[in-house]
C-alpha cells in the first residue's frame, strides 16, 4: 500500500511540476493561438533543459569536492560497501538457519548439530571485520590511520578466531559429556576439568598473539612477567600443587562424578564435582565436603562404586542346646535359601558352622549381593536376615544371647542351695 501510494504522489507531483512550468508563460496574442502554443512549448523544454543542465553542473561539483582527502564518490563506495557487508552477513545468518543447519540435521553425529549454531556469531562477525576493513580501504586517510586500522583489524580477527575456537571446544566437551555419560565412562566426571584447563590456556595464547600483532614486543613482556612470576610462584605453591594434584586426578582417574569414596576416616560421600583447585564430596549428612586436589593425589582413596560386587559377612550364634544334627541340617538350610535368592551373587557363598563361642555355637555367613548401591544392599541384607530367622525357628532352635555362669563354694553356695538368706549377726 505504501509502495503504491509513493509512486502516485510521484506521478502526480511530476505533473503538476510540468503544468506549474508551463504555465509560467503566457500567451502574448490571443489572435494565434497554435503559435503561442508553440512558442510556450519551446520556452517551457529550453526552461527544462536549463534547469537539468544546472542540476547536473550542481552535482558535479558536489562530488568532485573533497571532504579532506575523500571526495563525496569515495564516500558513497565505502557507504554502500558497509550496507553490502550488513546485507552478507543477514545472507550468512540465513545459511547457518536454514541451509547448514538442515545439513546437520540429516546427519547421525549430534557435534555438527550444535556446532553450526555455536559458530553462527563468528562467522558473522568475521564477515562485518572484513567489509568494514575494505570499506576503510577505499578512503585515503593518514598513514597512522591506515596503522591504526590494520592493527585493529588484526587483532578483531584473532579475537574472533580465538573466540570461535573456545565456542568449538565447548561443543566438543558437551557432546563427550554425552557420550560418556552414556557409555558410563569413567572420563565424564573429568571432561569439565579439561574443558576448564583448555580455555584457559587458549585464553593465555589468544592474550599474546593479539598483543603480539598489535606492535607489542610479547618476548620483552614475557621475560619481565617472568621476574614476577618466581614471586607469585612461591606465593602460590598450594594453588600450583592443587592444580597439579588435579591433572594427576585427571590422569590416574581413580572416581568420577557420582562416585562414592572414601579417604581416611572423614572423608565418606559422593564426589559431586571435580574442579581445579579442590574436588567436592557430598557427605551422609549432606553436608558439602571441599578436599584440595593435592591431598587427594596424596591419600589413599577406597571407590565403592567400583566394587563390582558387595561382600556379607556376619556371624549367627545358636544356644548350647541345640543338637548336633540341628545344627548340620540349619547349616544346609542356610545355604539353600542364599542359592534360591536372585539378588545373592551365586559366585561365592560360604555358611559353615566354626566356633564354640562363649556362650553361642558359631555360624559363619559369607556372601555377596549382586548390586552395589547401599540401600538396595541393605534391603536385600535384611530380607535374608529374616528368612534366616524363619529357617532357625523351622528347625526348633533358637538364638544365642551372650550369657555367663556364675559358681559359688563354700558356706554361701550351700545357704543359697538351701533356699537361706546370709548368716546374720
Amino acid at each position: 500500500m505504501k509502495r503504491h501510494f509513493f509512486r502516485w504522489f510521484t506521478v502526480v507531483s511530476f505533473c503538476l511540476g510540468q503544468a506549474l512550468v508551463c504555465g509560467q508563460e503566457a500567451p502574448s496574442a490571443p489572435s494565434e493561438p497554435s503559435e503561442s502554443i508553440e512558442e510556450a512549448a519551446s520556452a517551457s523544454g529550453s526552461e527544462f533543459a536549463d534547469i537539468r543542465q544546472e542540476a547536473r553542473s550542481k552535482l558535479a561539483e558536489i562530488f568532485q569536492e573533497d571532504i579532506g582527502e575523500n571526495s563525496w564518490g569515495r564516500l558513497l563506495v565505502s557507504f554502500g560497501i558497509i550496507l553490502l557487508t550488513y546485507v552478507a552477513r543477514k545472507i550468512v545468518g540465513y545459511l547457518f538457519e536454514n541451509w547448514l543447519h538442515r545439513i546437520a540435521a540429516k546427519t547421525s553425529w549430534e557435534f555438527d548439530d550444535k556446532m553450526v549454531p555455536a559458530l553462527r556469531g563468528p562467522v558473522g562477525w568475521m564477515v562485518f571485520v572484513i567489509g568494514l576493513f575494505i570499506a576503510l580501504t577505499v578512503l585515503n586517510l593518514s598513514e597512522e590511520w591506515d596503522t591504526a586500522i590494520v592493527l585493529g583489524v588484526k587483532a578483531a580477527t584473532m579475537t574472533i578466531v580465538f573466540w570461535a575456537i573456545l565456542r568449538a571446544v565447548d561443543v566438543f566437551a558437551e557432546t563427550m559429556m554425552g557420550l560418556a555419560k552414556r557409555r558410563d565412562m569413567a572420563v565424564y566426571g573429568f571432561i569439565p576439568l579439561i574443558q576448564k584447563a583448555a580455555r584457559t590456556f587458549l585464553f593465555i595464547v589468544a592474550v599474546i598473539l593479539v598483543v603480539q600483532n598489535m606492535g607489542y614486543s610479547v618476548s620483552s613482556l614475557l621475560a619481565g612477567l617472568g621476574i614476577g612470576g618466581l614471586a607469585v610462584a612461591l606465593a602460590a605453591q598450594e594453588t600450583l600443587g592443587n592444580f597439579f594434584g588435579s591433572v594427576s586426578l585427571v590422569a590416574d582417574r581413580p572416581f568420577k562424578v557420582g562416585d562414592w569414596i572414601q579417604v581416611g576416616s572423614k572423608v565418606d560421600g559422593d564426589v559431586e564435582e571435580i574442579g581445579l583447585r579442590s574436588t567436592k564430596v557430598r557427605t551422609w549428612s549432606k553436608s558439602l565436603m571441599s578436599i584440595p586436589n593435592k591431598v587427594l593425589a596424596n591419600e589413599i582413596i577406597e571407590n565403592w562404586s567400583r566394587m563390582p560386587k558387595r561382600r556379607v559377612k556376619q556371624y549367627i550364634g545358636a544356644t548350647y542346646s541345640t543338637p548336633a544334627d540341628t545344627m548340620h541340617d540349619l547349616v544346609k538350610d542356610i545355604k539353600q535359601l542364599l542359592k534360591d535368592d536372585e539378588d545373592v551373587q551365586q559366585d561365592f557363598i560360604l555358611v559353615n558352622f566354626t566356633d564354640f563361642g562363649d556362650s553361642s555355637l558359631q555360624i559363619l555367613i559369607y556372601y555377596f549381593t549382586k548390586t552395589t548401591a547401599w540401600l538396595d544392599h541393605m534391603d536385600i541384607r535384611q530380607r535374608i536376615n529374616i528368612k534366616i530367622m524363619k529357617a532357625v525357628e523351622a528347625r526348633g532352635a533358637s538364638m544365642a544371647f551372650p550369657t555367663r555362669s556364675l559358681q559359688f563354694e563354700g558356706d554361701i553356695a550351700e545357704r543359697i542351695a538351701n533356699g537361706l538368706g546370709p548368716e546374720r549377726d
